[in-house]
């Protein structure tokens, strides 16, 4: 199987790098800064056009009708240039609210109790995965998960939105570009449970959040209710009916199941994630090459090659990943390219920060933008907790290795034997 990049998916690449170039500069980006990351409707309507949103749409519905490979391309990009906003929902969004493809509205989502970005801003919130869903729930029922409401895919427009919004309350964000609020426990289910002809208010959503108050004081981002996040997860392989078969197996039966929007938001943040490491590692070798010291540039001293080097050696396997990953659409896999790219993206920035010295603290640097955006990507979809916890769910789902292997050419030992 060749993995490479075909000439259309380079030239698809490329010239995505270049409308970044040409509609989101260096000048745009610190614009942006300056105004707490509101975002810019112009740049999100030129993004529509150019089919980032609807880019995995079928072309009969009006998009480009290609796929995971090519969205992670775009997404690599977008992530290198630390574009805001809530792209990934807006995409997920595509075919499911109106001027989502086009980029006339923008889509935010809601995944669990984690902070919704942009909310103030957004023309609708998607719902992913349901966040009434627990893992408690799913061993009570895991061969029936019709029996509970998984709302993945749902959106909360209009006054539903506005019920929701008079719910949440801003937080303070680590990402100057990324504008946060938090919404009660069950907010977005309380609203979205309204009966059909009976539109919410936002008295109900007010309602809805001083009865979950309790559950929801006000923490950093990923610092809440440790655990919760590998509940969601666990709860959604168990609503599939997992049991010893592969999450995959259980996703390509069961397309409408609890967790497919959230796997395909973390490959696609895995990838945002993935074009951060790539810009980080960049930066820290051009700024390793000019910056002069003692009468040689400091990419010369053994100190600085090493830390290029290793962020060079994760940022490539995190490339293999992803790319692997958009191509099987395995969860597994997905969950493996999440927690390289995460490791890939905060490393490398905080490396890169390292080899510019005192001026990669200054504010007039970008590259604690690239920090913080990678520590908020992080603390999304699938943390490393989540991730690790499928993983080893995955692990303990294969059963044990076989006695024998050819890979090793000899049987494996007993234990205590001769090794």
């Amino acid at each position: 199987m060749d993995f490479q990049l075909s000439d259309d998916q380079r030239a698809l690449r490329s010239g995505m790098r270049d409308l970044l170039g040409a509609v989101f500069d260096r000048d745009r980006l610190r614009a942006a800064v300056e105004r707490d990351g509101a975002l810019d409707r112009s740049l999100w309507r030129e993004l529509g056009a150019a089919g980032f949103f609807a880019l995995r749409l079928p072309e009969d519905e009006g998009g480009v009708g290609l796929g995971l490979p090519e969205a992670v391309l775009l997404f690599e990009e977008a992530g290198r240039a630390l574009l805001p906003g809530p792209l990934v929902a807006t995409h997920l969004a595509a075919g499911r609210v109106k001027g989502a493809a086009e980029g006339e509205a923008v889509v935010t989502a809601v995944d669990g109790m984690l902070p919704v970005a942009h909310l103030a801003e957004a023309d609708a919130v998607l719902l992913v995965g349901g966040e009434a869903v627990r893992a408690r729930e799913a061993r009570q029922a895991p061969q029936a998960p019709e029996a509970r409401e998984l709302p993945d895919g749902r959106t909360l427009t209009g006054e539903a939105l506005r019920a929701f919004l008079a719910a949440a309350r801003p937080v303070r964000s680590m990402d100057p570009l990324t504008p946060l609020h938090r919404a009660p426990a069950g907010a977005a289910a309380a609203v979205g449970r309204v009966p059909t002809g009976r539109p919410p208010t936002a008295e109900g959503g007010r309602a809805a959040s001083e009865r979950a108050r309790a559950d929801t004081d006000r923490a950093p981002v990923g610092s809440e209710h440790p655990g919760a996040d590998t509940e969601r997860v666990a709860g959604a392989v168990a609503c599939t009916g997992v049991g010893a078969d592969r999450v995959a197996g259980a996703v390509a039966r069961t397309p409408a199941h609890a967790g497919r929007l959230r796997f395909e938001a973390a490959l696609l943040t895995a990838a945002e994630q993935l074009g951060g490491a790539v810009r980080t590692t960049e930066a820290a070798v051009q700024h390793a090459r000019d910056r002069e010291q003692f009468g040689s540039p400091i990419g010369s001293f053994q100190a600085v090659k090493h830390l290029c080097a290793d962020m060079l050696a994760r940022t490539e396997p995190a490339r293999a990943a992803v790319y692997a990953a958009a191509v099987t659409g395995d969860p597994l896999e997905i969950a493996a390219a999440k927690l390289l790219a995460d490791e890939a993206a905060v490393r490398n920035a905080r490396d890169c920060l390292q080899i510019h010295g005192g001026m990669g603290f200054t504010w007039e640097a970008d590259v604690h933008l690239h920090l913080k955006r990678a520590w908020l990507r992080a603390a999304s979809w699938l943390t490393g907790a989540a991730a690790e916890e499928l993983l080893a769910a995955g692990l303990g789902a294969a059963g044990p290795l076989p006695r024998s292997s050819a890979a090793y050419g000899r049987p494996v030992p007993e234990a205590g034997g001769e090794g």
